[in-house]
């Protein structure tokens, strides 16, 4: 039971066609491609068209992850995202259905930027526990859907997209195998990162009410950030038992370069093993990890048994790390979203 790991066998991808630029926001907002550049390392996001949902990239995606791993179905499906298509129901068993999986487990999971992490921990678990052979873990969001498309301080961050893996049952020498992990949180600040209305505490706000806009306290999310993911990144890699200059790629949640670079620089990592992505698709929330692990892959950056520590932090608070080896695999892309469920 000790030797018994789940292992990730396939990888997709699914990013909306549409793109939107610096240049294009600084046409409608007091800003400039050299703001928003030099204080995130951002230049573009992918977009997605009215009537396209978190589901349509979320369906995408599980496609493609289950086609590079040569499989047609699985035994669960775990969503994570801040985005889904209605409160209620949940996302997940939709797309299940749409992928061919109907009638297995399938729900979504609420972390918000560290959802994948945390949806990680949850697959490894279910897996090694025997419940579960092979599980879906998919990574999506639209949060072009939720932001405020007049405070710049936002709507320059956030982008769409999603990617998946599959997780199978393995062994801890087995390339692709999720060594070990850690999540935590702390629910004594909600307030910085949050949508204030919307649910049951303010269910049908009105014109002074609170706001159904994401909303985000940029400074000190970023101060908790470099702290947070530096301690969790840390802790895994020495449970682990990695040196900082053992560790072949360091995958943080992709919110910010700056922060990638600080907390990078604390543990000691290079900045050429730090994979940096958010500069093409934005801040994609639960979906940023697997898509940068999925870009990296597509450009050779990730060989078979690289050491790999992903970390995450957001809202919640929410926060959580995980050190893997990367497998012999081949990363699938969508390239468009699945067409939207009848």
């Amino acid at each position: 039971m000790d030797d018994v790991r789940a292992v990730v066998t396939g990888i997709g991808s699914c990013l909306p066609p549409d793109v939107v630029s610096n240049d294009d926001l600084s046409k409608v907002l007091d800003t400039s491609h050299e703001w928003i550049h030099s204080r995130t390392g951002i230049a573009r996001r992918h977009v997605v068209k009215p009537g396209v949902s978190t589901g349509d990239l979320a369906t995408a995606a599980g496609a493609a992850a289950l086609e590079s791993a040569g499989r047609r179905a699985c035994d669960l499906v775990l969503l994570a995202t801040t985005t889904p298509d209605q409160p209620c129901p949940a996302t997940a068993p939709q797309v299940a259905a749409r992928l061919g999986c109907a009638g297995v487990p399938a729900f979504d999971l609420a972390a918000v930027c560290s959802g994948f992490v945390y949806g990680i921990e949850t697959a490894s678990a279910l897996i090694r526990s025997g419940l579960y052979e092979t599980v879906l873990l998919i990574g999506a969001e639209t949060y072009s859907t939720i932001v405020d498309p007049t405070d710049r301080n936002t709507a320059v961050l956030f982008g769409d997209g999603a990617a998946a893996v599959v997780l199978e049952r393995g062994s801890a020498t087995t390339p692709g195998a999720v060594l070990h992990t850690r999540l935590g949180s702390d629910g004594t600040r909600p307030d910085l990162i949050t949508v204030p209305g919307g649910g049951s505490r303010a269910p049908r706000p009105g014109p002074d009410g609170p706001s159904t806009y994401f909303r985000m306290e940029g400074k000190e999310v970023y101060t908790r950030a470099v702290a947070t993911m530096t301690a969790s990144a840390r802790e895994v890699a020495e449970t682990a038992g990695w040196r900082p200059e053992e560790v072949d790629a360091f995958v943080g949640h992709q919110a910010n370069a700056r922060i990638l670079r600080a907390v990078a620089k604390r543990l000691g990592l290079p900045r050429e093993r730090v994979v940096c992505h958010m500069g093409e698709v934005g801040n994609t929330a639960a979906a940023s990890i697997p898509l940068a692990l999925s870009w990296a892959a597509s450009r050779g950056d990730l060989t078979a048994g690289d050491r790999v520590l992903l970390t995450a932090f957001g809202g919640g608070l929410t926060w959580g790390s995980a050190a893997m080896t990367w497998p012999q695999v081949r990363p699938v892309t969508a390239l468009e979203p699945a067409s939207p469920a009848l």
